[in-house]
């Protein structure tokens, strides 16, 4: 999601971040339980007894909501799929995979973990209220249990909207996915049903409101339909986005690495001081990283990150090789692989290029950059998100 995003801190290695979104509806909820919900379920509170009820509710909600997404990311991470980061926002959070899972399998229990996280929840909050309904002195905190416990059953229902890139289209994709065995097009038919059950949401919500304002729906349930009109237009909108994807998908596809990368190579020779390579090929060519060769064979890999690690006073003296990545499988790429294996295999493997090789010899070199590009330059819409 666009906009400002401030990071808060880290778990299981992962960064967590607010949108700025997030202050805005931290504020309205915080509201709402203060000057509606609290005091009509437990009167005879003082005023700052409901706003603090109401500021760790909210904060209870949010964590609700980390927590589901940290259940994707915990098994996302047993596939070796890296989180970019875990954002909170307006309508809940959101985990960003940098990778497709590898097969349907994966994709299934990604999807499936994070409203499992939200049911064990609920359930165990629900288990409490029950226990603790109608003891002395625990009726505020059977109240916040019963409501943080229902909330969190409601997230892993609506999550389950069989509807990308709901959880439950997600689900809804892996079954595609294995009847189909193609991606993008298991993507596209999950997006298209996630657009179809935003615009009933949307449609539902604009028929109870117009309801409640002709006075044949009780006016207290009209909040719900602006809620619903307003969860119906950003699934309608991000399920947009999933058929941006798996358009894009589709097209690197059937694009072979050959057409998309870079022929004229530029090589370091490996005996190369530091110095001599910064001055003649870094700065003169402006790339990020150079193949580096010694008696026609090809080495290793050095970029800029491997310079900084290195002390300019010994730039003089050391090699290239010295400060290089030695070459291994992960850095290669044949030419008539797609560039979508390309993209994939550079985010699982971190290599921000790769070489591409045929019998042995270097006969081009490919970006995630210069992939792009060459999206860009057909006119191909990028991923949403």
């Amino acid at each position: 999601m666009g906009g400002r995003n401030w990071q808060i801190g880290r778990i299981l290695g992962i960064p967590i971040k607010i949108h700025i979104s997030w202050f805005l509806v931290f504020a309205f909820v915080t509201w709402v339980l203060a000057t509606g919900y609290l005091p009509e379920s437990l009167p005879g509170q003082s005023f700052a007894r409901y706003w603090g009820m109401a500021g760790v509710t909210a904060l209870c909600l949010f964590l609700s909501v980390l927590l589901h997404e940290l259940g994707h990311s915990v098994v996302a991470q047993r596939y070796r799929i890296p989180i970019g980061q875990i954002t909170l926002f307006v309508f809940g959070g959101v985990a960003h995979m940098q990778r497709e899972p590898p097969r349907p399998k994966a994709e299934f229990l990604i999807a499936i973990a994070g409203p499992a996280v939200s049911f064990v929840l609920a359930g165990m909050l629900l288990s409490v209220s029950v226990v603790v309904e109608g003891k002395p002195g625990l009726a505020g905190f059977w109240v916040l249990a019963l409501l943080i416990g229902t909330v969190n059953l409601q997230l892993g229902l609506f999550n389950l909207i069989p509807g990308f890139p709901l959880d439950g289209g997600r689900v809804l994709r892996a079954g595609l996915w294995a009847w189909l065995d193609d991606l993008p097009r298991a993507t596209r038919l999950s997006a298209l049903a996630g657009r179809g059950f935003g615009l009933f949401l949307a449609v539902t919500g604009v028929t109870v409101m117009l309801g409640a304002a002709l006075g044949r729906i009780p006016g207290a349930v009209a909040a719900n339909g602006g809620w619903l009109t307003l969860l119906g237009l950003f699934l309608f909108a991000a399920a947009k986005g999933g058929l941006r994807q798996a358009a894009l998908h589709a097209t690197l596809a059937r694009i072979p690495v050959a057409d998309v990368m870079v022929r004229d190579v530029v090589t370091i020779d490996g005996e190369m001081t530091v110095e001599e390579a910064v001055a003649r090929y870094f700065l003169t060519y402006g790339f990020g990283g150079f193949p580096v060769v010694e008696g026609g064979q090809i080495i290793g890999m050095v970029a800029t990150n491997d310079l900084q690690g290195l002390s300019r006073t010994m730039w003089s003296w050391r090699k290239v090789r010295d400060i290089m990545t030695p070459w291994s499988p992960a850095m290669e790429i044949g030419p008539d692989a797609s560039a979508y294996a390309a993209i994939d295999q550079m985010v699982r493997d971190g290599q921000p290029r790769l070489g591409v090789v045929k019998n042995g010899g270097l006969i081009g070199l490919v970006t995630r950059t210069g992939i792009m590009r060459f999206v860009q330059v057909r006119g191909i819409d990028p991923p949403a998100g």
